[in-house]
């Protein structure tokens, strides 16, 4: 395995209704982390597509208003096919470079869409995904579900390399498939730009003897422009997002962040071996776990709607 890297995590804002300016900038952070030496480069939460913070899509329970179907039709639209100009985009920047990069975007399967993490390595391209299983609150409205069937790792030279989006990070048993799986290098995207995030990601690096990478966006409501749906009111300097991004070593320590300054980039250099001696006293899914009193069952069969047999 590689000796000491350096990994990054990007706070950057997304442009909400440019998906390719999103992608072109991201490209341009990554190119920008990679010249400072970074081999992993981790996004936030929804980069890409953009993450509608304060709007409502006109639900009250029972109803929905016509203004909500217009907003969802326009957040729609402003997504990502796969397949699409942005993800060549940002493969090319990670080809250039040789980078893993870890982003979120909003990805458009027909009608439904997804809040995802694309898995970019710098050889190879894209090279998986993840969808995020739970979407919370009122993100239940306008994302999908994701199956068992996106929750990979990616065993790579500087190590292993999985992400679990936001509040997913507060199921336990996502977290321990994760573990199960190896993963060294844990990536966290979010938009949770709260106080009580950094000890969140810290319990996770001392659960999981792991090293986390966190990354949020710092936003201002002028990014959004004069038509979004803003509960938090409409001041043009108004923050939205505040950041909050770190990285955190495998005991607990905070290598990196948290910083709610502005958009930047946050280094910190990464000691493959220190995973194996945080684990000397605790493996969650080896010499500390208990499968004769608890197990854990994970399905990772894709479900599809319709299948035709």
């Amino acid at each position: 395995m590689t000796k000491t890297f350096k990994a990054a995590v990007v706070q950057m804002a997304s442009v909400p209704d440019d998906a390719r300016a999103t992608a072109e900038a991201a490209a341009g952070r990554l190119r920008e982390a990679a010249a400072n030496g970074a081999r992993l480069v981790v996004f936030p939460e929804a980069l890409v597509g953009g993450y509608p913070k304060g709007a409502s899509f006109g639900a009250p329970i029972g109803m929905r208003k016509p203004e909500g179907r217009a907003a969802f039709a326009h957040y729609h639209a402003g997504a990502i096919d796969l397949d699409g100009e942005e993800v060549a985009i940002l493969a090319e920047a990670a080809a250039e470079t040789g980078a893993f990069a870890v982003i979120g975007v909003i990805e458009r399967d027909g009608a439904t869409l997804y809040c995802t993490v694309l898995y970019f390595d710098g050889e190879r391209g894209l090279v998986g995904k993840h969808r995020k299983l739970m979407p919370t609150a009122g993100e239940r409205l306008i994302w999908g579900f994701g199956d068992g069937s996106t929750m990979p790792v990616f065993r790579t030279d500087i190590g292993t390399i999985g992400a679990v989006i936001c509040w997913e990070n507060y199921m336990p048993a996502l977290r321990m498939h994760m573990y199960h799986q190896g993963v060294t290098l844990y990536c966290a995207p979010t938009a949770d730009d709260r106080d009580t995030w950094l000890p969140s990601m810290q319990h996770i690096a001392l659960e999981g003897r792991t090293f986390v990478f966190t990354a949020c966006q710092y936003i201002t409501r002028a990014a959004f422009g004069p038509d979004h749906e803003s509960a938090l009111g409409d001041d043009p300097e108004l923050v939205m997002m505040r950041g909050g991004s770190a990285i955190i070593s495998p005991l607990g320590k905070v290598l990196a962040g948290p910083d709610f300054t502005g958009e930047t980039i946050l280094y910190a250099d990464i000691d493959p071996g220190e995973v194996m001696r945080a684990k000397f006293d605790f493996d969650v899914t080896g010499h500390y776990a208990r499968p004769d009193v608890f197990s854990l069952v994970v399905d990772t069969r894709a479900k599809q709607a319709v299948r035709e047999v």
